[in-house]
């Protein structure tokens, strides 16, 4: 159960002793705040905490540019993006209870210690919320320190089972789906696509990410008859993979899955190509590389190597749903070209915060987790939506895409095969991938 501190300082008396009919004086100290950084002017700041830097920085730029927008949309400008197909109408364009949203930044670089720094010292300069970050190892981290400091953490691009996992916590929530619903909504693909007897090997970031993403793929796709080959952790600073792919190719593996994102999964794809990987056939089957999560900016840089290759996505520019296609419009005005799914998660994440803050009637961290567990949302893109209660996960239908063949252009690159429905790839919050931690109590902070 949500709870508000009410704490105050006491109420501070002297006089005691002084003769009577001289006046008492009363010293009243200034109330503390409610809770961590409580808004008390005509404005309201967040903070937006992304890489620019690093691995991830493409995603962490097309973050900002979401972030950019959702605060030009909620202090009233633009053409108002998904807020007129959004389920919920408690925005007004007038800012956040009608304060002006303003907003600073910070560069996570990739990494879970610079990531909470930055974090931390937006938190000190007045961010009553951090939202941001592109890897899952940044999420973790920065969730941790949100949760300690006492301001709410809206997670950006994170698909480790761990964030909504073992180390959830109270005052974070994720939008973006997560590794196992990566593997349910991508196994029965493969297997209609493969068959049901296959040799795996993987190649996999070692991070929180890459090796919940590995054992989330290895057990649905075990499940239906595939066989481990070999799991071999690739460090997040790797830019030659030619050992790895080298390796795969003495093994008798006739599948590759490729656990990586970003530039490591640019670089780990040309390598495929530059020593022919695909043109093999292994076990009287053609070689095939699989990637569990894609998106747009990853693609572009990819090019012609992604080509047939099949992953999964949380959201894709092509949507025609009338949420997804007004983001477009928006963002594509703005900035010239269409949205990748970090620039629409960023965007859904603060709609959503403020959101939750008008319909609680309050920036109270306490406030906006009861008014986010168990809320139940449509028109942003993602069909409808619930941020479960119990872990804080949002759960929505899935993309499964492959590399167009014949892309018409450097934003075509990918194509959706289907919609994978939130009922096949929702599971109860005991799964064992998501043992361990404890969800715990808002912390309002001080």
């Amino acid at each position: 159960m949500s709870r508000t501190s009410t704490s105050r300082r006491n109420l501070i008396k002297s006089g005691a002793g002084i003769g009577a009919g001289l006046a008492l004086p009363t010293v009243f100290a200034t109330p503390a705040a409610a809770y961590t950084n409580e808004p008390t002017g005509n404005t309201v700041t967040v903070g937006f905490n992304v890489p620019q830097t690093g691995p991830y920085s493409d995603e962490g730029a097309d973050e900002l540019r979401g972030y950019q927008l959702a605060v030009e949309h909620l202090n009233g400008g633009g053409d108002g993006g998904m807020l007129p197909t959004f389920s919920s109408k408690a925005l007004k364009g007038n800012g956040i209870l009608g304060k002006k949203v303003e907003y600073i930044t910070g560069d996570t670089q990739t990494k879970p210690g610079p990531g909470a720094e930055a974090a931390r010292k937006m938190i000190k300069q007045g961010a009553v919320m951090i939202t941001g970050g592109s890897s899952s190892g940044v999420a973790v981290a920065v969730q941790k320190l949100c949760q300690e400091e006492g301001v709410i953490f809206m997670a950006t691009l994170t698909n480790s089972n761990d964030t909504t996992g073992k180390d959830k916590k109270a005052n974070g929530f994720r939008y973006f789906f997560n590794a196992y619903m990566t593997a349910a909504a991508l196994a029965p693909a493969l297997k209609d696509r493969y068959g049901s007897d296959r040799k795996t090997y993987y190649l996999t970031a070692d991070y929180t990410w890459g090796w919940s993403s590995q054992e989330s793929i290895a057990a649905a796709t075990e499940a239906m008859g595939w066989q481990t080959r070999a799991n071999v952790l690739t460090p997040l600073s790797t830019k030659d993979f030619m050992p790895y792919v080298k390796a795969v190719m003495d093994s008798d593996a006739d599948v590759l899955v490729l656990n990586h994102y970003g530039s490591n999964l640019v670089n780990s794809l040309a390598a495929v190509q530059q020593l022919g990987l695909l043109n093999r056939r292994v076990n009287g089957k053609k070689m095939e590389v699989v990637v569990p999560l894609i998106s747009r900016l990853v693609a572009k840089n990819i090019g012609e190597n992604l080509k047939g290759i099949i992953s999964t996505m949380d959201w894709h520019w092509t949507l025609q749903d009338a949420g997804s296609q007004a983001f477009v419009k928006s963002f594509g005005e703005k900035y010239g070209f269409p949205p990748s799914q970090a620039a629409h998660t960023a965007y859904a994440q603060m709609i959503l915060y403020a959101d939750a803050c008008e319909r609680a009637g309050t920036f109270n961290p306490c406030g906006v987790v009861s008014a986010l567990e168990g809320y139940t949302f449509d028109g942003l893109g993602n069909g409808q939506t619930e941020y479960r209660a119990e872990d804080h996960q949002c759960l929505k239908d899935v993309l499964v895409v492959k590399g167009n063949d014949n892309p018409t252009s450097e934003f075509d690159l990918l194509e959706i095969l289907e919609t994978v429905p939130r009922a096949k790839v929702e599971y109860p919050v005991d799964n064992y991938l998501f043992a361990g931690g404890a969800l715990g109590q808002c912390n309002p902070g001080s």
